[in-house]
């Protein structure tokens, strides 16, 4: 239906569709920076490691601009491949959604108006000690929830942060949540004994082991997490007791909910994972299994298929690499369901070429 497939919890993830069809959402994407993404190998989102503090931003610009104002061209992954930023640009542009950046630390601003809440950018985790005001960010980005859910019937909650898969897995094995070889990556090949080193050696600066903040989300954030997650949970937090909140994302959402389930469980029956089909069909990480580890909630995924694109760059996302970023499956599913079925994956895909060549110039 809607080309959208229920991964997890198809009985309350009908529901909730049906309960969606042809309301208004809003599209809010956090985003942040960690230096743990300059570890070399981390990451994709970029040509080289320096360039991460560079995307979030341009991936915002490209949302609600079209273009990217802070670096030229648009944000590739070594090999060329396009930001899913393109996607959720496309998806909402279809269905006139509106979107709020949502800043949790920074090294450049985007120069789109953003919604500050005072988080500063990420240290390398391997320090244990990734945060500094992670409790205030959370508190800020739950009254920023509570508000934007009086503006629309739901909202849609997506990310931008280069590292993140690695900052996740340090929440969640931190969190005694069994995540080792599960996250996803942005790459064809998940570096996983990268991240688990990376992770291992933050846990040992920290004096910490795994299990040791099962009950402390913010101590478990603040040693070995990045901004984005406190600030995302915050929002659900914040917005999900009176609307229903989609947690636009990949793997990335396990650990995100986890510090929701951590600080406030009774909101988790708004709660619903939304993807891409390239996630859940990854065979170097297992979303469903992370979540089944936290919380009963639906996981459904946009039905998305490049096979048949005429560019190779869209083309590539079949063969694993990048696979979700900036609430593409999100921020997908909301068009379609918005549309009542109008907007297919067919038509998705057609948008997505259409502003892949005005933007790539090809």
């Amino acid at each position: 239906m809607y080309d959208i497939i229920f991964a997890n919890n198809k009985t309350r993830g009908t529901t909730l569709t049906d309960q969606l069809k042809g309301k208004k959402p809003l599209f809010s994407c956090v985003i942040g920076v960690t230096e743990t993404a300059k570890i070399p190998g981390i990451s994709a989102a970029g040509k080289n490691p320096d360039i991460t503090d560079y995307t979030p931003p341009a991936d915002v610009e490209l949302l609600q601009l079209g273009r990217c104002k802070c670096i030229p061209g648009v944000p590739v992954t070594p090999e060329g491949i396009p930001t899913p930023a393109l996607i959720t640009m496309s998806a909402l542009k279809l269905a006139d959604i509106p979107s709020l950046v949502v800043s949790a630390g920074l090294q450049v601003k985007p120069y789109v108006p953003f919604l500050d809440l005072g988080g500063k950018p990420g240290r390398d985790i391997r320090t244990g000690r990734a945060l500094d005001n992670a409790e205030e960010v959370m508190n800020r980005a739950k009254i920023a929830g509570e508000n934007l859910s009086k503006t629309a019937d739901y909202l849609v909650i997506g990310e931008s942060i280069p590292g993140g898969t690695t900052t996740a897995l340090g929440i969640l094995l931190a969190m005694g949540i069994d995540a080792k070889g599960k996250v996803s990556s942005s790459m064809p090949n998940n570096p996983h004994e990268l991240k688990i080193k990376t992770v291992e050696e933050g846990l040992k600066a920290s004096g910490a082991k795994v299990g040791d903040f099962a009950q402390d989300p913010i101590k478990a954030v603040s040693s070995v997490g990045d901004p984005m997650i406190p600030a995302h949970a915050g929002l659900v937090l914040g917005a999900a007791d009176r609307v229903p909140v989609i947690m636009a994302g990949g793997t990335q959402m396990a650990a995100a909910l986890a510090v929701v389930k951590a600080s406030n469980s009774t909101v988790l029956d708004n709660v619903a994972i939304g993807t891409t089909r390239w996630v859940i069909t990854d065979k170097t990480s297992d979303l469903k299994g992370l979540v089944a580890e936290i919380a009963d909630v639906p996981i459904l995924a946009t039905d998305l298929n490049f096979g048949q694109s005429s560019f190779d760059g869209l083309k590539a996302y079949e063969a694993g690499v990048v696979k979700e970023g900036v609430g593409a499956g999100g921020a997908a599913m909301a068009a379609m369901l918005k549309s009542k079925g109008k907007i297919t994956k067919e038509v998705l895909l057609r948008e997505i070429e259409k502003n892949y060549r005005q933007i790539l110039k090809v």
